[in-house]
């Protein structure tokens, strides 16, 4: 019997060299280890050993179990630790094409308006979209009868007809004014909703950028040197400039900023109707009843307002003649940019 157990355990050390895989330690663990292994029938058999024998024997067997045991938990902890440190990627495999996203070009024609004033000296601030008639309408001068406040052009709030979406960002001169002591330098970007067709033209939903600086003594040349900045800094030095004279409620005088088309340099094209001219932005000087309605005197203080459709801003950069195009979500269109 104890011969017997000698070439078991000379068995085992020669499967233990052997070991070096998964594969191959299961494989030994079911050989020897197993209920019916080769080691529980060592065990089985020593029933029929003599009674005096049985002690030295089943020393011997437990001492080989024991070891072979060990031994089989450290091979399965060292094997075990070596795939887990083993990537589990192929690095042999072809890699993948990653899409890299970037800014929609709307809001990229925004920031870059956006920082061009700021670098003019001008802040930034936001306000409601979900305005009251106070400040959309009756602070900004909108005679009660204006047609801009009919339901063909205004979203009312069903809810409460004094609630709707602003048709511009000027409420938001008129909260800047009741919070801030002039002199006044602000900037107002965002969204604005007007219930028009859709058209290659329009949009009932677009982004408009509008300024307001007052302090005493500013004057119309003041308006018209930052507007011309704006420009050269927005859509080149080599520009001509013309202020048409035009009529809003909340400045006057009040005018339309034309400049030089910049895609023909003003010999005609498709994209300024063959005038030489595109239109970019409405300004003028705040009316007195907007500076009252902000609770400034407009004795002593004076200032000057304008806006800009960032739609068709970014129209006449990209050279896009269908504003629907930036909202379609079309990756042929937007990747361009």
């Amino acid at each position: 019997m104890i011969e017997e157990i000698k070439k078991v355990e000379q068995e085992i050390k020669e499967h233990l060299e052997k070991i070096n895989s998964k594969e191959e330690l299961e494989k030994f663990h079911n050989l020897f280890l197993v209920k019916k292994g080769k080691i529980q029938q060592l065990f089985d058999r020593m029933r029929d050993l003599p009674k005096e024998e049985k002690p030295a024997v089943g020393k011997i067997l437990n001492e080989l179990k024991k070891l072979v045991e060990s031994r089989y938990r450290e091979i399965h902890e060292k094997i075990t630790a070596e795939i887990e440190s083993t990537p589990k990627v192929d690095l042999t495999l072809p890699g993948r094409v990653n899409f890299v996203g970037h800014h929609h070009p709307i809001y990229q024609t925004m920031r870059q308006m956006v920082n061009i004033f700021i670098e003019l000296g001008f802040k930034v601030a936001e306000g409601p979209e979900i305005e009251d008639e106070y400040h959309n309408f009756d602070a900004l001068n909108f005679p009660p009868d204006h047609p801009a406040r009919d339901m063909q052009d205004t979203f009312f709030i069903k809810s409460d007809k004094k609630l709707l979406l602003r048709t511009h960002t000027s409420p938001v001169q008129i909260r800047v004014m009741h919070s801030t002591t002039p002199p006044i330098r602000y900037i107002m970007p965002g969204r604005v909703y007007r219930n028009e067709a859709i058209s290659a033209r329009s949009l009932a939903e677009f982004h408009q950028i509008e300024g307001l600086y007052i302090n005493r003594r500013v004057t119309f040349a003041e308006l018209k040197g930052t507007m011309i900045e704006f420009s050269r800094r927005m859509f080149g030095e080599n520009l001509r400039f013309r202020f048409r004279p035009s009529f809003f409620p909340f400045t006057e005088p009040s005018a339309e900023l034309d400049i030089t088309c910049f895609l023909c340099r003003g010999k005609g094209c498709r994209v300024c109707k063959y005038t030489g001219w595109l239109e970019i932005a409405g300004c003028g000087m705040v009316h007195p009843n907007v500076l009252k309605a902000g609770n400034i005197d407009p004795e002593a203080y004076t200032g000057f307002a304008f806006g800009l459709g960032i739609e068709r801003v970014a129209m006449l950069l990209t050279g896009i003649d269908d504003i629907r195009m930036f909202y379609i979500n079309d990756l042929r269109v937007l990747q361009q940019f």
